[in-house]
């Protein structure tokens, strides 16, 4: 295994937090289409865009990020992505907002503040709580479901302008969160210092994103697209915040989207005391080596094994005549189909819950999109999880394929068939 992370071809600039000019390769996936740029039946003929999903890592600040081949307002403004379709993501949000209202005391003369709030997830649950809220979506038509259902909703990007023109009109926030959105920004600074103008004197920022410590050491290489922009540490996350005059107080290591941290920030001065969890998942990193970049070396063949494994299983079922079907068509799942060039061969279909991507096909690879009912006609042998995240929930939703023998396929951390009723821990591992 190499012992140095290898230099890039010089194509990449300054990290966008730092400036440092970057020249260390964490992972290179090769070229992928925009993940959730899902296409109609007519559009199957025409040219599709394909960008490197080339990752560095800065030796200053240790935040591994992707360069910013499109805008944000080429990703963002039509979204595929609907956060109320997934079910634990809904109580995840709903136990978070009782949780905040009680540790911060928000109440009446409060102002809560998502920023990219999607369809009211989450703020729609702090209105029966008596905490006045404000989402801020850039995607027109997801921000248009929020305010459908009651959730006051601005349908901008988020900076230091809109967050100027938020306190002229009296909007300055007691609390900002942003849930899986800090990954999503390509100028941090501006989006940092917008929140920083924003924030209330005494106010709370609280921000959930995957932590690149679980990526690494759970292989989860499929979080990786265009659309995330950065990969964040605790020891970078602490970094961004002294940068902007911000304290990072408290951390929660949280199970979403395969292992994130929730991190607390506040005004630099406003007397919050540096949490025993925070102090003691800095030295894990410290001691971890996420300050080394030998720390990074190694993930690169880690993730081309699991590539070759994922691939042996599927060619294996299908030359011995079984029906493979996906579940799911995330970000993610795009990433995995397009890294291991998993095409309508080795994969019939896939389906999914989400009424806007039926009828559609995943970028790329051009896996067909169903409604989940498809999958009960097709009784295939093995289903694919590439929301792999949820796998508890998903299995548990389709425990039923068991009436006709089915089974599921998890990819990562490594490629895992699990039986109908079996706990997800508890799997058949594949032979190396």
């Amino acid at each position: 295994m190499a012992t140095t992370v290898p230099h890039s071809n010089g194509a990449f600039g300054p990290c966008r937090l730092c400036g440092t000019h970057l020249g260390h390769t964490l992972i290179n996936l090769g070229m992928s289409p925009l993940c959730e740029s899902f296409l109609a039946a007519d559009q199957l003929n025409a040219m599709e865009p394909f960008y490197p999903l080339h990752v560095q890592v800065c030796h200053v600040c240790y935040l591994a990020q992707l360069q910013a081949y499109v805008s944000p307002e080429h990703i963002f403004r039509e979204y595929a992505y609907y956060s109320s379709y997934a079910t634990s993501w809904v109580a995840h949000a709903k136990t978070y907002c009782e949780m905040i209202t009680q540790r911060l005391s928000l109440g009446t003369n409060s102002l809560a503040v998502e920023i990219a709030s999607n369809d009211g997830y989450l703020l729609q649950h702090l209105a029966p709580l008596g905490v006045p809220s404000l989402g801020i979506e850039p995607a027109r038509n997801v921000a248009a479901v929020a305010i459908e259902k009651g959730v006051p909703t601005i349908s901008e990007f988020f900076g230091r302008d809109l967050a100027e023109q938020l306190v002229r009109d009296d909007k300055s926030a007691d609390l900002i969160i942003g849930n899986n959105v800090l990954a999503q920004v390509p100028d941090l600074n501006d989006f940092v210092a917008g929140m920083k103008i924003l924030l209330k004197p005494n106010g709370t920022i609280t921000l959930e994103f995957p932590h690149l410590a679980r990526l690494l050491a759970e292989n989860q290489f499929d979080t990786i697209y265009h659309e995330h922009f950065s990969y964040f540490s605790a020891l970078t996350i602490d970094v961004l915040a002294r940068r902007h005059g911000l304290d990072f107080y408290d951390v929660e290591e949280i199970p979403t989207h395969g292992g994130s941290l929730r991190v607390y920030l506040a005004h630099a001065g406003a007397g919050r005391t540096r949490s025993p969890a925070l102090t003691g998942l800095l030295a894990t990193e410290e001691r971890d080596g996420f300050r080394a970049m030998a720390t990074y070396a190694g993930f690169s063949e880690r993730v081309r094994a699991t590539k070759r494994k994922l691939l042996t299983l599927l060619i294996d079922a299908r030359d011995a005549g079984k029906r493979v079907v996906g579940y799911g068509a995330p970000g993610k799942g795009n990433t995995l189909l397009n890294y291991c060039g998993i095409g309508t061969d080795l994969l019939d279909f896939t389906v999914d819950r989400n009424p806007y991507k039926h009828g559609r096909f995943t970028p790329g690879m051009h896996i067909p999109i169903r409604e989940p009912a498809a999958l009960d006609a097709a009784k295939p042998d093995y289903v694919l999880i590439l929301p792999w995240n949820l796998k508890r929930e998903i299995i548990a939703q389709l425990s039923h394929i068991s009436d006709w023998g089915g089974k599921f396929i998890v990819p990562i951390p490594e490629p895992a068939i699990v039986t109908p009723g079996d706990r997800p821990s508890i799997k058949e591992q594949l032979a190396p």
